[in-house]
């Protein structure tokens, strides 16, 4: 876990320098940038496993350089770090293309475990099949299993339960939702969205107590990482 190899971009030099030391003493390979630029030369190389973003750098801003990313096809993980940490930037900031969202000021254990959390989804998402407790879902068979019970999902079911399932643990909003599986704005899809989760909940854990689908509310939906 400790052998990932991670890009810090951040332009306050001297935060830059502390972090890394940091990362280093805990085992991490490490790169700095201090711009989007120097940063953009260091992820061309197709070398690394995890890149720690701060948004606000002098130039292109790390949400444009995520955009980039994301457009192109680059999906490293990325964790955003930065002073902007309101619901809004949060939201942006994965909607983006964001893994996770750590602001500032922050502890640098959460920082380290955060990291080791991104490293292991990342190991869990190169096997083609997906797990949460006993659910499974293979996404080249396109099949979703609760032990050996094969579920009955529609495609875009199977689509939202495969977004769900990456992010376990975390929050997907509703517009990661509609972009992701129709290809549109969320506020045409308001209650579309709401009738498949709901259909979904039923079908993979019809438990009322504790449904393994969460409602995160004015936000979206996490799958409980279990």
């Amino acid at each position: 876990m400790n052998s990932l190899r991670i890009l810090l971009v951040e332009d306050e030099v001297r935060l830059l320098e502390a972090i890394k030391r940091g990362l280093v003493e805990e085992g991490f390979a490490v790169e700095g940038a201090a711009s989007a630029d120097a940063a953009e030369k260091i992820i061309a190389s197709g070398s690394l496993d995890l890149i720690v973003l701060d948004l606000q750098l002098p130039g292109k801003s790390g949400l444009d350089l995520l955009r980039e990313m994301r457009a192109a096809g680059n999906q490293t993980p990325v964790l955003i770090l930065t002073a902007r940490g309101s619901l809004d930037d949060r939201v942006a900031g994965l909607d983006s293309g964001g893994d996770d969202y750590l602001a500032k000021p922050f502890a640098f254990a959460e920082l380290v475990a955060r990291i080791k959390a991104l490293g292991r989804r990342r190991s869990q998402t190169s096997s083609p099949i997906l797990r949460v407790g006993d659910l499974e879902f293979d996404t080249i068979k396109r099949r979703a299993r609760i032990g050996e019970h094969v579920v009955n999902l529609s495609p875009k079911e199977k689509m939202l339960l495969e977004l769900l399932m990456r992010n376990a643990g975390q929050v997907v909003t509703r517009d990661m939702i509609a972009e992701t599986v129709w290809d549109s704005d969320y506020k045409a899809l308001t209650n579309l969205i709401e009738v498949f989760v709901n259909r979904l909940r039923q079908k993979i854990d019809p438990r009322i107590d504790r449904s393994l689908i969460v409602t995160v509310r004015g936000v979206g939906y996490t799958i409980r990482a279990e």
